[in-house]
């Protein structure tokens, strides 16, 4: 918001006419004043005039500490899930890649380059897998279904026909693909060899991928260190042998999606069982807190409208003048909306991670954003009460007030940073490792703006193509000068201009609306704000400073009619 005198150009209601208009109905008129000073006024203060107990302010500090703690609780039990699941995968890249050295290259895990060296690894795998229960030093087996054993499916993708002599420069090939399986049970494994020649024999020239899937099962024993119950996984595990570049390079990638459920039968003793109820009703209260503070904040955007409703009538009925936009917008509280964005995004997080409790449900990930999204607003709405105090209420209204000017500069400057990470992206991408893909390119040239790992950028630009060398040193001096010394400069030339601005009304006073000074009770001779009035006692002035909230610590206002509004 424009931190300037808001005046609303037709709209400004006429202050003398306050208290010389006849048709005002003074009763009306100081009843209406009542309710809107007491809806403006920090908790403390409602509490002094009226004795109204905060119930808003205790329910958000209750949350906070309550929303916090089961965030804790749920992220501590969804680090030993993560680090089973990586644990896990490098496992399986160990038991069935072929010379992994526990490190990926790039996207793929391993790679190949001899016809030889293909056979053997896509031989390691099925040989490993026939093995699994001699080699594994985990709780891995082969996953049942009916009292059978999935097996294991290898699939062969290739061009349906085609022929090729690189010496000639011919090739003929149908573009059709197609594709061969074929399925081995654990059992089946040892003579698989000697039944399926044919099928190993491979067409390099036409083959585009081999695809090995088969899936295991396992339990996770770690939770019952924390006093759960332990989760049994099914792990979907696919190998793919990549030959689709056709380059003499053929890229081994080993992922799989793993699925945790309710163990069948199962006993353990101690008390897993009883801290998994403490935690589903723990979460119950939690909900129920969150279920309070939204009805809390509802109601009092509900009363903010009536009263916006109430003012605005009474403005078109005694003065035949509409409320500004300006004033409109201080019944709006964007606080209550983020408290209660926060609070349902609370509750559908508490409701998942109680059927993750229950083991009714297994996607962690799901739960981990609702609950940390709002933790992040319950933590961010903090900052209200902070507002009452005026040292540190500077961050807020300088956020206010320099947010517009920012998002306009942004759209601006946001022009110029798109088009050079177009221009990176199909430029330089097949140079750099850090150019390669459009995401990557934007988190580069971020990174750069704010001036890390510049010389590294600079220094991986290999010479191999003197034009585009040269393209690139033009490329990233014009993008770091520009961002950095110009465009980086001017955005917090925007923020610390505001900064001064509001400092500067914090020392002289800001600007009065027209609800302000319906407030204030404003008549004919009434002091204006920064103008000095006579104390009541030994002749002291004071100046008037009607946008500063009343905080907590501040002694009672001689005239309690004067409510200070931030």
């Amino acid at each position: 918001m424009e931190m300037s005198d808001r005046y609303c150009h037709g709209t400004r209601v006429d202050v003398s006419s306050v208290s010389t208009s006849t048709a005002t109905d003074p009763m009306k008129e100081e009843i209406l004043r009542d309710d809107l000073s007491f809806y403006f006024m920090s908790p403390c203060e409602k509490y002094r005039t009226r004795r109204q107990l905060p119930w808003k302010l205790a329910v958000q500090i209750l949350k906070i500490f309550m929303i916090t703690l089961q965030l804790i609780l749920f992220g501590l039990n969804n680090q030993l899930v993560v680090s089973y699941k990586e644990e896990n995968l490098m496992a399986f890249k160990s038991l069935f890649l072929k010379g992994y050295s526990g490190v990926d290259e790039d996207d793929y895990s391993i790679a190949v380059y001899t016809k030889q060296s293909v056979y053997d690894s896509l031989h390691y795998v099925i040989d490993q897998y026939s093995q699994l229960g001699n080699l594994s030093v985990g709780p891995i087996s082969y996953a049942e279904e009916n009292e059978k054993f999935l097996p294991l499916i290898i699939c062969k993708k290739s061009y349906k026909k085609g022929s090729i002599e690189p010496s000639e420069e011919v090739y003929d090939i149908d573009a059709e693909l197609e594709t061969v399986c074929l399925t081995l049970d654990p059992e089946s494994t040892k003579t698989w060899r000697m039944n399926n020649t044919s099928f190993f024999e491979l067409d390099f020239y036409r083959l585009v991928d081999i695809e090995i899937t088969f899936t295991l099962k396992g339990i996770n024993l770690q939770t019952v260190r924390s006093h759960e119950l332990p989760d049994c996984y099914s792990f979907f595990i696919k190998i793919v042998f990549d030959h689709s570049c056709h380059s003499g390079k053929v890229k081994l990638t080993l992922d799989f999606d793993a699925v945790s459920s309710v163990c069948k039968n199962w006993k353990i003793s101690g008390t897993a069982q009883k801290s998994t109820h403490y935690l589903l009703i723990f979460d119950g209260f939690v909900i129920v807190v969150c279920l309070s503070s939204a009805v809390l904040c509802t109601r009092s955007i509900v009363l903010a409208v009536r009263l916006l409703q109430r003012f605005s009538s009474f403005c078109l009925e005694n003065y035949n003048q509409k409320v500004c936009e300006d004033d409109q917008r201080e019944f709006l509280n964007g606080w209550y909306i983020l408290v209660i964005i926060s609070d349902v995004l609370a509750i559908i997080g508490s409701i998942l991670k109680m059927e993750i409790q229950a083991k009714s449900l297994t996607n962690y990930d799901v739960c981990s954003i609702f609950l940390g999204t709002s933790t992040l607003m319950v933590w961010v709405g903090v900052i209200r009460y902070l507002g009452y105090f005026e040292k540190y209420n500077v961050l807020i209204l300088t956020m206010g007030a320099a947010l517009p000017k920012v998002l306009r500069f942004c759209c601006c400057a946001g022009m110029i940073y798109l088009g050079y990470t177009f221009c990176g992206w199909i430029v330089l991408g097949p140079y750099h490792e850090k150019f390669e893909g459009l995401s990557r390119v934007a988190e580069c040239l971020f990174s750069l703006v704010n001036g890390d790992d510049m010389f590294p950028t600079f220094a991986e630009f290999e010479q191999k193509n003197t034009m585009v060398w040269l393209f690139s040193r033009a490329y990233l001096y014009s993008f770091i000068s520009l961002f950095i010394y110009m465009v980086l400069s001017l955005f917090i030339a925007l923020i610390t201009d505001a900064y001064e601005t509001i400092k500067g009304y914090q020392t002289t006073g800001f600007p009065m609306t027209e609800l302000q000074r319906f407030l204030m009770g404003q008549k004919e001779g009434f002091p204006l704000q920064g103008q000095e009035v006579v104390g009541t006692e030994c002749g002291e002035a004071e100046t008037i400073h009607p946008s500063v909230m009343l905080c907590c610590c501040k002694s009672v206002p001689k005239d309690d009619t004067i409510i200070l509004i931030g």
